[in-house]
């Protein structure tokens, strides 16, 4: 699972072979959250709010990259 990023302790992967649709796992400590990137839906997992708030963020202004990164790390068949 390829660490993509970390930002105030929070930390962020892509995991090789994942299923769709496409989505980060950010985690702090002893939480995780699983984000579909086109949304930012959260589909499983808790993180507090002011970290959560931050991730979204982080979403919002690399989603190109992460896009490109989840497709290199999932090619499609």
């Amino acid at each position: 699972m390829p660490l993509i990023d970390t930002f105030n302790g929070i930390k962020i992967y892509i995991y090789y072979g994942d299923h769709p649709p496409p989505h980060i796992h950010a985690m702090h400590g002893e939480y995780e959250i699983k984000i579909i990137i086109e949304s930012g839906i959260i589909s499983a997992g808790v993180l507090p709010n002011k970290l959560k708030k931050m991730v979204l963020k982080w979403i919002s202004v690399n989603k190109e990259n992460i896009f490109d990164l989840y497709n290199l790390f999932n090619p499609m068949l």
